[in-house]
């Protein structure tokens, strides 16, 4: 088959080749989620004689049992059963973020699994509107429920989370893991997502400062938010093209230099578990369940804020996107570990350009179909937390090599930022 040929990367837009770690369309989402697996032990399941059962165990054995983070499943029906029967709304919402978590992994596992069977042009595609599923569910339920604010604050702390907290843990770890060696990437990735985060950022800025700018507030409201709604419509338009621009014009410029080695957990990747239609459902039924507990927790968070003494804004920007990617950063430390900057980079930088230059302007755009008036207006402190965390991850990325001191300090600009919002509001 020609997809066999042509093993191709794409994080969430963002394409690399590897034929030794990478087949069907592997991302480096995939790759870093993949970390969290673990082989499923079939001899049991092989033995009964219906192979209707003996398919449906086989897929129940894979998909719910085939991760390290299934002792958090549990937590899915608890958090059901904490809104069913009227328990503290505080426990529906820690509980449906602890469910999502490894729904999160077992999403990027599934698109995988799909992506043997369409290959790596149509799985990268997958992957490149599903890669942040959990944030754009959990945004839409938010604009649903009219809370903007919301909406804005977790799609930031996402981006922010991925260029500071997850980019940092990566380079710090890995740089003292390989004290001995020296560390190395593809700048070339690094310099295609900082230039369209740059682009999101310009986009964000505009808005704000064309309301600064201006006399009266009450003026320059409309013409704001037609400013960014026109300016979403591109950022769409341009993330298209970087799609193209991966995937099909130049996608030999992302080729990754093949291993030296062979790895056993990659290998066991190499060949599909679960059948395409079942891969199909498995996904339906897992996004079905993360928009329930989507719904919990934005129903639920002003709830947690009063009784756990956090803002909105801390909660929406600090903890849920530790708690709702934690499969995906902590695979990403662990490639970090291994001296595979180029996935860790795929993973953080990947994630923060799909969800500024995708998931944000999508939501503008939602909220316009549904007679929402969201703009791009982020407010000034907001909008000066993001821009120098674009700058600071730019400027650390720009010769090509890592050491564990700018890790470091990527986490300091995290704690820094963190400590600001956890200040900035008082909890009603």
């Amino acid at each position: 088959m020609a997809s066999l040929q042509e093993p191709w990367l794409l994080e969430n837009g963002n394409l690399k080749g590897s034929s030794k770690e990478i087949r069907h369309g592997r991302t480096a989402h995939n790759m870093s989620s993949s970390s969290l697996r673990k082989k499923s032990d079939l001899t049991l399941v092989s033995k009964v004689r219906c192979g209707m059962l003996r398919h449906l165990l086989t897929n129940l054995q894979e998909v719910i049992l085939g991760t390290k983070l299934t002792v958090l499943f549990p937590a899915i029906p608890l958090a059901i059963a904490a809104e069913c029967y009227g328990f503290g709304r505080p426990w529906v919402f820690g509980l449906s973020l602890l469910g999502l978590t490894p729904l999160a992994e077992r999403v990027s596992f599934l698109t995988e699994q799909i992506a043997y069977y369409t290959g790596p042009t149509v799985g990268g595609l997958l992957n490149a509107t599903c890669g942040n599923a959990t944030e754009l569910i959990i945004a839409i339920f938010a604009l649903w429920q009219h809370k903007i604010e919301v909406v804005k604050y977790s799609l930031l702390g996402s981006i922010l989370s991925n260029l500071l907290l997850v980019l940092g843990t990566s380079l710090f770890c890995g740089g003292i893991a390989n004290l001995g060696k020296e560390q190395k990437y593809d700048r070339r990735q690094a310099d295609v997502n900082t230039l369209l985060l740059l682009l999101a950022l310009l986009c964000h800025m505009l808005p704000l400062l064309f309301r600064i700018s201006a006399a009266s507030v009450s003026l320059t409201e409309v013409p704001t938010l037609q400013l960014s709604r026109v300016s979403s419509i591109i950022m769409l338009l341009a993330y298209i093209t970087y799609i193209i621009f991966q995937l099909v014009t130049h996608r030999q410029l992302f080729e990754a230099q093949e291993e030296s080695e062979e790895h056993g957990d990659d290998l066991s990747e190499e060949t599909p578990v679960i059948g395409f239609w079942s891969g199909i459902v498995w996904l339906v039924g897992m996004t079905a369940v993360i928009a329930l507990l989507s719904e919990f927790v934005v129903g639920t968070i002003e709830d947690a804020s009063e009784s756990w003494g956090l803002s909105v804004s801390f909660i929406s920007i600090i903890l849920l996107p530790i708690v709702g990617n934690a499969a995906e950063h902590a695979g990403a430390v662990i490639f970090a570990f291994k001296n595979k900057l180029d996935i860790s980079l795929g993973v953080a930088l990947g994630s923060a350009t799909q969800i500024s230059m995708f998931v944000v302007p999508l939501c503008v755009i939602v909220a316009w179909i549904l007679g929402i008036e969201m703009d791009l207006n982020f407010n000034l402190l907001e909008t000066g937390a993001l821009a120098l965390s674009i700058i600071t991850t730019a400027f650390t990325l720009q010769d090509g090599t890592s050491h564990y001191l700018k890790g470091l300090a990527l986490l300091l600009c995290y704690v820094v930022i963190g400590a600001c919002f956890f200040l900035s509001k008082t909890p009603s």
